[in-house]
This record gives C-alpha cells, structure tokens and sequence, in this order.
C-alpha cells in the first residue's frame, strides 16, 4: 500500500492552488475555450489581471505548443508584467483531451496555469510543479478526480512508489 506525504515546506503549493482555483472534468470545445477557463479562475480569485488570460493565449500563438510539457499536460503562462497580481497556480482537468498543436505530447487532458510576479522566485515552483508531474501515481489520481475537491487533493499529496 502506497504512503502518503504531503509536499515538503520549501514551496507551499496548498497555498498557491486553492480550491477556488481548481475544476475537474471541464468540457472545452479547444485550447483556447481551456485558456479562458483556466485563466478566469485566476481572474476571479484576483491573481491576475484579464489581460493576463489573453497573453497566455498569444503566446500559445505566437510561440506554439512549447507549453505541452509532458504528454497530456500544458503549463499555461505568460509573462509577470502581463498582469500578474501574486503568484499563482489553476488546474483543470478536461472531460475530453483537445488538442494544443504538440506533435508528442498531444491530446491534452490536464491544464496548469502559472503566474509569477519575476523572473526568478517561481524556479522553485516549477521544480515542485515538475516532481510531481514525474509522479505516476499523481498523474492518475489527478485524471481520476471526479470532483474538484478530489482534484486538489490529488496534486497536493505525494505517492511513495
């Protein structure tokens, strides 16, 4: 039987992603309906500004699909000067996978969006971010969570393998 831990204090993401800022089985019609969704979370708990939400999109645009990190996953952002109030993490799950334009790791069924107030205080956060996502036992709780109280709890806990 798998042990729990909680994610260790160096980066408190209980803090970050609260429940508010979390929705399971979302149905989008495609990436851009899943950006504005996501983003509105962080629109509404007051993390960032609307612009925010459009410059995550342009970026998608303008840069491609570079931010589909690991098959199924994108980690949404743009820059702190784009709207960014405090630092802040969302997460939705999709009821259906859409499709970003990711030759690998395409169809996306998770959705992570990031907001950093600089350049360099959010490192620790993406390490976070990246050990749990290397986490299988993660990944399938966090695609199993039917509801959103579920989905948090499944990204905050840990899984000894």
């Amino acid at each position: 039987m798998n042990e729990i831990k909680k994610l260790p204090d160096q980066f408190d993401l209980k803090e970050l992603l609260t429940i508010d800022q979390v929705r399971a089985n979302i149905a989008v019609e495609d990436w851009e309906e899943a950006a504005d969704i996501i983003g509105e979370l962080l629109v509404e708990a007051e993390k960032v500004e609307p612009e925010y939400v459009e410059k995550m999109k342009q970026a998608l645009d303008d840069m491609g699909p570079y931010m589909v990190v690991a098959p199924g996953v994108a980690l949404l952002h743009a820059r702190p000067e784009d709207g960014v109030l405090e630092p802040c993490v969302a997460l939705i799950t999709l009821e259906e996978p859409v499709e970003f334009g990711h030759e690998e790791n395409d169809p996306v069924d998770i959705v992570f969006a990031f907001g950093a107030t600089d350049k360099e205080s959010h490192i620790p956060a993406l390490k976070t971010l990246a050990k749990q996502l290397k986490s299988k036992d993660v990944i399938k709780a966090i695609r199993s969570a039917q509801t959103d109280e579920n989905l948090h709890e499944a990204f905050l806990t840990t899984h000894d393998e």
